[in-house]
């Protein structure tokens, strides 16, 4: 888990956690990621995987749209593997990609879903594994006896409301360009909200 929810936890401050972290008087293990991320690995918190998917691989699965957000690409693998020990997977596999959600042109998320031996995939937000239609993957994988973690799924539980913010980004991906497209989406649904 991060170093800040440890904290948290244990009520401790974060910048407390960090110094023993650094120092390595943290009385539970912990880990430093190439990014430099601390995680801290508590028995006490860590959850033990289901029993059905100890034979499976579990892998984490981040995805960004343009090369310029390879620093987002690495703090968000770092998450996801953050979240996947926390659940008590012991080894979890880190897949990065760079491309669009809007496309079906990557290969590793290919590689990733026509593999029966990946049995968990973990994403941060749905739109990471696909902006239309996640829905569908997830059943279509639920159907095999796998399935799809979503870290964050604060998005909107309405589905008329996700529908409209699915189709305003296909249309504005092909209109404006892939780069603007959730800009564009966020500024319609206030226009629309405020209408």
């Amino acid at each position: 888990m991060l170093v800040k929810e440890w904290a948290e936890r244990e009520h401790l401050h974060p910048q407390t956690v960090w110094k023993w972290c650094r120092t390595g008087k943290m009385p539970v293990p912990v880990e430093r990621t190439p990014s430099g991320m601390w995680l801290v690995h508590d028995p006490k918190y860590e959850t033990p995987v289901p029993s059905d998917t100890r034979q499976s691989r579990t892998v984490c699965y981040a995805r960004v749209s343009s090369a310029g957000q390879k620093a987002d690409l690495q703090r968000q693998a770092d998450r996801l593997k953050a979240f996947a020990l926390s659940m008590g997977v012991e080894a979890p596999e880190i897949v990065t990609e760079t491309g669009s959600g809007m496309d079906d042109k990557r290969r590793k998320l290919k590689r990733l879903l026509a593999d029966p031996t990946v049995g968990m995939i973990i994403v941060e937000h749905r739109d990471r594994l696909a902006r239309m239609n996640a829905g569908l993957v997830e059943s279509a994988l639920k159907a095999q006896g796998r399935r799809i973690i979503v870290v964050d799924d604060t998005e909107s539980d309405d589905d008329l409301v996700r529908d409209m913010t699915d189709a305003l980004t296909s249309f504005c991906a092909r209109l404006y360009g892939r780069r603007a497209v959730k800009n564009k989406v966020q500024a319609a649904l206030r226009a629309a909200e405020d209408a």
